[in-house]
């Protein structure tokens, strides 16, 4: 491991996965459930999302140990058909929430085909593409959803009105790694917006709106004042719409200015998030084998076509993260200093002292 008091550091995989564990364990999570947790984060470090990986220990932590999550929480199916499922999450550990429903969803979809499971009584799951990720390993088409509470303008709003609402999809693909997309339906990440806050710099006119509605690279007042821009204008607004009437509404779970903060409230409240999974077995409409083979020719068409000045090569959805995956297991995470800084405040909460972190 490479150290520096002011850089990125190089952390092995192992490593991280062990500590984040261990301090799911000191806030009161049986182990299983915080190797769950582990698992989703230190994943979504290794894909490079440094955003929805450990960087966000210490927000669970605070939760788990003020009240908000319940560190013995137990999701059930509280309602169910042949290829649906609801269920309640208890306040449980948002990525464990998510893991047992996603797993129900791939079961039933096993039996019927397709299968839709909603979420409510939930908290922020993490990275979606985690989820999608699972049923892909299962040979299936997996896609996630989370609502939020709002951060994003509509066009022609002054405020906010809906989530950053993610929306994820993975695809198997044969010879090829899944195809994985996991998109916030906001233009950028509010992180994104916040860095550039702190850092004292002005942001691109598409990020943020300011009160009156209107486009600003000032971001000096956010998250107080102003709002995200949707992706794609109107399109994004729509899309985030369909995520928290399948998410929010359909589920029970809260909705629009009825979520929880889980970031930046006291902690002590469940935040009720919901969330939805949609879960397709191929193999139930075209042999596996088939369908493989044709995504293979998919991939090969796409990554054979020509390319613009200047491009090097053509790439699907996921292709940048499982190169990076892959290379993170082999040679360690580059952990940047903002997500160390979290994992420090992680550290001192749950009483642990990592020599790598230290």
């Amino acid at each position: 491991m490479t150290k520096s008091a002011s850089a990125a550091r190089t952390v092995h995989f192992d490593a991280l996965h062990a500590f984040t564990k261990d301090a799911f364990e000191s806030a009161g999570l049986q182990p299983p459930d915080a190797v769950t947790g582990a698992d989703v984060l230190a994943t979504t470090d290794s894909w490079g999302v440094f955003t929805h990986g450990t960087k966000s220990l210490a927000g669970y932590l605070r939760r788990l140990q003020t009240g908000g999550l319940r560190p013995r929480g137990i999701p059930r199916v509280a309602s169910e058909g042949g290829a649906w499922a609801i269920v309640d999450g208890d306040s449980a550990l948002g990525m464990v929430t998510s893991v047992f429903a996603v797993r129900t969803a791939i079961a039933k979809a096993r039996q019927q085909g397709i299968a839709y499971v909603g979420v409510r009584n939930s908290c922020h799951f993490g990275a979606a593409g985690y989820y999608t990720w699972l049923a892909a390993q299962e040979g299936f088409i997996g896609i996630a959803m989370s609502n939020d509470i709002p951060s994003v303008a509509a066009p022609g709003s002054r405020g906010a009105i809906t989530g950053s609402n993610p929306l994820s999809y993975a695809v198997p693909a044969g010879r090829y790694r899944p195809m994985l997309l996991d998109m916030s339906t906001a233009t950028v990440a509010g992180g994104k917006v916040y860095a550039a806050r702190m850092r004292g710099e002005p942001i691109p006119d598409t990020w943020l709106v300011g009160a009156d509605g209107k486009p600003t690279t000032d971001p000096s007042g956010y998250p107080q004042i102003g709002a995200l821009q949707p992706a794609a204008g109107h399109k994004g607004y729509g899309l985030s719409l369909l995520i928290e009437t399948l998410s929010g509404l359909l589920t029970g779970a809260a909705f629009t200015w009825r979520v929880g903060n889980w970031m930046w409230d006291d902690g002590k409240q469940p935040t009720n998030h919901g969330a939805a999974f949609v879960v397709i077995d191929t193999n139930a409409i075209m042999p596996a084998a088939q369908f493989a083979s044709r995504m293979e020719s998919l991939i090969d068409e796409i990554h054979a076509a020509p390319l613009a000045e200047g491009a090097s090569q053509l790439r699907v959805p996921g292709e940048i993260e499982w190169e990076r995956h892959e290379q993170a297991m082999k040679q360690g995470i580059a952990l940047p200093e903002d997500v160390l800084t979290n994992l420090r405040k992680a550290a001192d909460m749950a009483g642990l002292s990592p020599e790598w972190l230290t």
